[in-house]
Formats: structure tokens, C-alpha cells, sequence
């Protein structure tokens, strides 16, 4: 049937004059657009949402009766890394869809710096013949700074022949805020060529405020999801831009910025997970975990889901998704209880795909659990670094020291006095001060970034960690040289992943060969083993729930205010070198 003949069909359906191809019956409909639930009857025709009637107003091939239940839209986040989740894409559609998730906007920079153009391709092709919604922001910034080492520099000429892609929205977290008002002209040609395209560019601005923030926007951004405060989400909203309300597994921000949408009940405003580990995902949940919190503290249930939905889609320009009305996809959640978010079944393109927490369908081959990707793997090489490429020569004085915020991925810049021993720098665990390491693991060029941290009560032993925001180098925390050493030796040997080592014997490891980020493994498998991860770090002392999740974004060089890449102690306040004792 030609789009001519579709088009009159769906009219004579949405008139009552066909039958639809399917009937929800005796829904209490979530009515996003106008804020109201009300009894209807949803018709559904070519996978589209056709009619919208009172209860027995349509009849259709198919029906099913809803006896009342809520019918909602998809839910939609609109900023997540699946890198974060460290399952592969179909692994997570098996936990998410039945939560009632039906889309997703991944950032691959993770893999972008990993791997290059590659890792992006590597994240669309993945998501082919899934049963979500799987689109792409091309990666803005790899690396994220010109502090960090990755694979390869993407340039503009790099993104642009991906940008014809009917699954990329736009461009992703442009984080090189100095490159943006300083005018770069690489990163602006990246801007430029996006919206050339008429599509969107989002943000990551912390701190950022005045005028800087005026030309941050006046360059074509359009929205940001690192505000943690309400007077930095409520300068953005505005100067025009759309506030992203972030809650992951280390940076939550959605207790803090609710008050804001309570207060002024703002259009730009939509709901991202941005960082979600593992653990959390398959506990807490996803961006249904975010609808039941907002309804928690008192937020409308209709707009706390159209904050997961219609505006999301609204910011994408994908004007036909979010909502439970005619002409959009029939991407649909039933509800059993609507202050809850207790989901009941799933529908994808007006198909039922979930129901009582279980996926109904079978995963397309290209998004198989152990499918071993071409040229993923084997991506960790350090080459020959040795102990005394470890050595910190210091002198009695301070020294900096990045101090670690629990429940957050900025850190603190602090001075300590320097510990001491054979006129070296060393960890001093009794005052909780660990060696920091960074070693370069793309081209095994030998470069190390040595330092100090602070926070995380590990008495002995090193915990070491491919995940390493964002050029996701080698990062290893501990209190021997030994260890450390073994500590990276172990992930160069395994492919990359999470290691815990002590007196020379591995603790427990935690692979994690693709790219060094994502495990093949099912996420029940992958959670026990970060678990124990977990557990063998807290026999050694450590105070941090998840530590391994903290050490990955101490080498992240564009978030304040202290951080160690390869290349040395950043001070991302004044976005300099800093020597580690002056």
C-alpha cells in the first residue's frame, strides 16, 4: 500500500468508518499534551496512534480492554552513556522496555575515544532490530579536553558524513566550554554543520554563568544537564535553553532542581539519566525511577511523565513521539498503578513487547548478547611501564591532592602536607592519602599522570579501573607501588575492566573487553561479579559504595575542580597543568 493509500485508510479508521488494526479499550488515558487522565479509547493503525475516542467509540481487528488502567506514553531519556551501564545494547533494552522505556539518546563518547569513528558506528549498528528506540548524539568533544589522551582527535570533517544517519538527532555534550567562547574553529564547525542539518546540540556547561553563558548559548547550544543548583538550571532556562534534570548512579541532581519545575512549571525541562552503573539500573531502575521520585515529592503524575516523554521528544524534533495521540507512534505503557509507575505491559509501534517485567520478543542478531564485535576488543596496551615510572620525587611542603565528594563526580582541590619516605612522594593510608595513576592505554606510549587522592579509606591494596571518563585511560588508586603496577597489568591482561589487588593477588577482577567499558555477559551475571568487586574493596577499608564508579571520573578533565589524566594534575577551575608540589 502506497503512503497515499495509508494516509486515507488511517483517516477513514480515525473516522470509524474502518476498523483500526488494534483497540485499547477502557483506558484511563495520560493525556501529556493537555495535563488531564480521562476514560478513552485508543485506536492504533500502521503502528500510529490514529484515534482517540470516548470508551466504545472504536472497534478494531484486535482489541484489548484496559478495565481502566493508565495508558501512557514511552518513556524516553533524553542523555545517557550505555557505556555507563556496561551492558551491551540489547542486554539493556531487556532491563529498560519492560520498565516502560521505548527510547534512548546515546552519547558514545566512551567508545568515540576508544575507538574513533568506529566506536560510533560500532553503538548504531548495535542498536539495529531492537525493541527501543535507539538513536545517537555524535560525540562533541574526543577528547573531552586537550588534557586527555583518547584513541584519536575527532575533527568536524570526521562527524560529517554521520550526520546523514536517520537515527543521529544531533550533537552531543559540547564540553569544551573554552574552545566554544574563545571561537574555536573546530568546534564550532561541528556546531555549525549540525544545525545546518536542522538538528539539536546539547550542552555541558558546570559553573558556567553571565555572559559566558549568554555566547555559550548565543553559539547554538541548546540545552545542559550539569546544573545541580537551582540558580544555575534557572539562569539557563532563561536565556531560552532546556534545562536536562540529571539523575545517574554518581551525580543526582533531581531532588535539588524539582523545586524549580514545581515553582514555574517550565516547558524546557526533561528528565536524562546521563550515568547509570549496573547495579543501580537493574535496583533502582531507569527514567521510571525518575517519574516515581518526582510523584514522590509531590509533582503531578501527568507532567512527571510528560517530563520523561513529550518534552523529550519535543527537543529532538521528533514530533510524532511522546504523547498518546493521533498521528504519533503508538509507543505505549499500561499502567496498574499510576503513582507508582507500576508498569503493567509495553507496547513498541503498537505491538505488545512487555508485560509483567518480561521482554516478549527476540533480539535481532546484531544486538545478540555475546555477538564478539569486530574490533572492540583488545584495545588495553600500556607497553613497558615499570614501578619506577611510579616514583613522585618530592620535598617536606604541600602537595596537591584531589579529595574525593562522595555522591558526586566533581572533586575537591585540596593541599596537604606532603608524605614522605626516601625522598619520594608516597601513600599514606593513615591520613586516607592514596596514589593516583593515569597510564596512557591506547598506543602503550608509556605516558603516566602521578598524584594523590583523598576519600577513600583503602588501607591497602589498589583498585584500578579501564572506565576512566573520557578518554577512559588507565586510572589506579592504592597504596603500594606494587600493586598498582599489578593492578594495571591485570586490566592490560583481561582487556580492560575493574581490578582489586593486595600483597600481590588479585581480589577480584571485573572484565570488561569491549573497548574496555562493556561487559558481553547478562547484567545479573555482570552485577555479582561487581559486587564482589565491591566487597573486596571494603575488606580493605574503603568507605565508598561503589568505588570503581568514583575512580572512573577522577581523570574526567572537565569537571572541577581537581583531576589526573596521563598528562598530568588538571586544575579544571583555571583549566591548567598544575604541578603536583609548587
Amino acid at each position: 500500500m502506497d503512503e497515499l493509500n495509508q494516509l486515507q485508510r488511517r483517516i477513514q479508521i480515525a473516522r470509524g468508518q474502518l476498523p483500526a488494526d488494534f483497540v485499547l479499550r477502557n483506558a484511563t488515558l495520560v493525556n501529556v499534551c493537555s495535563g488531564e487522565c480521562y476514560p478513552a479509547d485508543v485506536a492504533i493503525a500502521d503502528g500510529l496512534v490514529v484515534g482517540i475516542s470516548d470508551p466504545g467509540g472504536y472497534h478494531g481487528r484486535e482489541e484489548r480492554d484496559l478495565q481502566g488502567r493508565w495508558l501512557a506514553p514511552g518513556l524516553i531519556d533524553g542523555h545517557m552513556h550505555i557505556e555507563s551501564t556496561m551492558l551491551v545494547l540489547a542486554e539493556f533494552a531487556r532491563i529498560v522496555v519492560p520498565r516502560g522505556v521505548t527510547a534512548v539518546m546515546l552519547d558514545p563518547h566512551e567508545f568515540a575515544n576508544v575507538l574513533g569513528v568506529a566506536g560510533i558506528r560500532y553503538v548504531l549498528e548495535s542498536g539495529r532490530g531492537l525493541p527501543l528506540a535507539a538513536y545517537v548524539m555524535l560525540s562533541s568533544c574526543v577528547p573531552a579536553s586537550s588534557y586527555e589522551s583518547p584513541y584519536r582527535v575527532l575533527l568536524a570533517d570526521d562527524l560529517l558524513p554521520l550526520l546523514e544517519d536517520e537515527r543521529v538527532l544531533g550533537l552531543a555534550e559540547m564540553m569544551n566550554m573554552p574552545g566554544v567562547l574563545s571561537g574555536d574553529e573546530q568546534v564550532l564547525a561541528k556546531i555549525i554543520a549540525t544545525r545546518r542539518h536542522g538538528l539539536v546540540v546539547d550542552g555541558h556547561a558546570p559553573g558556567l554563568d553571565g555572559r559566558d553563558l549568554s555566547a555559550y548559548a548565543a553559539a547554538g547550544i541548546m540545552s545542559d544537564h550539569e546544573c545541580t543548583t537551582i540558580e544555575e538550571a534557572r539562569a539557563r532556562l532563561r536565556l531560552g535553553m532546556w534545562l536536562m534534570i540529571r539523575e545517574g548512579s554518581a551525580a543526582r541532581n533531581l531532588d535539588a532542581l524539582l523545586p524549580l519545575v514545581q515553582e514555574l512549571h517550565p516547558p524546557r525541562v526533561f528528565f536524562v539519566t546521563d550515568d547509570r552503573d549496573p547495579q543501580d539500573l537493574t535496583t533502582r531502575g531507569h527514567i521510571d525511577s525518575m517519574v516515581r521520585r518526582a510523584i514522590e515529592l509531590g509533582l503531578a503524575p501527568v507532567e512527571a511523565i510528560r517530563l520523561a516523554s513529550y518534552n523529550t521528544a519535543q527537543y529532538f524534533r521528533l514530533f510524532d513521539r511522546g504523547a498518546v495521540a493521533p498521528g504519533f507512534v503508538a509507543d505505549l505503557v499500561v499502567l496498574d498503578d499510576l503513582e507508582t509507575f507500576q508498569v503493567e505491559s509495553v507496547y513498541k509501534d503498537g505491538r505488545l513487547i512487555a508485560r509483567a517485567g518480561q521482554l516478549l520478543v527476540d533480539i535481532a542478531p546484531m544486538g545478540a548478547i555475546n555477538l564478539a564485535p569486530t574490533g572492540v576488543t583488545d584495545t588495553v596496551h600500556i607497553g613497558n611501564v615499570q614501578e619506577a615510572d611510579l616514583r613522585i620525587a618530592g620535598r617536606p611542603g604541600l602537595i596537591e591532592v584531589v579529595g574525593i565528594e562522595p555522591g558526586q563526580i566533581t572533586t575537591l582541590h585540596l593541599r596537604e602536607e606532603a608524605p614522605l619516605r626516601d625522598g619520594a612522594i608516597v601513600a599514606d593510608p593513615e591520613r586516607d592519602l592514596l596514589k593516583l595513576v593515569v597510564i596512557e592505554r591506547h598506543h602503550a606510549s608509556g605516558s603516566v599522570g602521578l598524584g594523590l587522592v583523598k576519600g577513600f579509606g583503602l588501607r591497602k591494596g589498589a583498585l584500578a579501573s579501564s572506565v576512566a571518563h573520557d578518554a577512559h585511560n588507565l586510572v589506579i588508586a592504592g597504596a603500594s607501588d606494587h600493586d598498582i603496577l599489578l593492578a594495571a597489568r591485570t586490566l592490560e591482561a583481561m582487556g580492560g575492566g575493574f581490578a582489586c589487588v593486595v600483597d600481590g593477588e588479585v581480589r577480584a577482577q571485573v572484565p570488561l573487553p569491549y573497548g574496555g567499558l562493556v561487559s558481553p555477559l547478562s547484567a545479573a551475571e555482570l552485577v555479582q561479579q561487581l559486587r564482589a568487586l565491591d566487597a573486596a574493596a571494603a575488606e580493605l577499608g574503603c568507605t565508598l559504595e561503589h568505588p570503581c564508579m568514583t575512580l572512573s571520573f577522577l581523570s574526567l578533565s572537565v569537571i572541577p575542580s581537581l583531576k589526573l589524566t596521563d598528562q598530568g594534575l588538571i586544575d579544571v577551575d583555571t583549566f591548567t597543568l598544575l604541578p603536583l608540589q609548587r
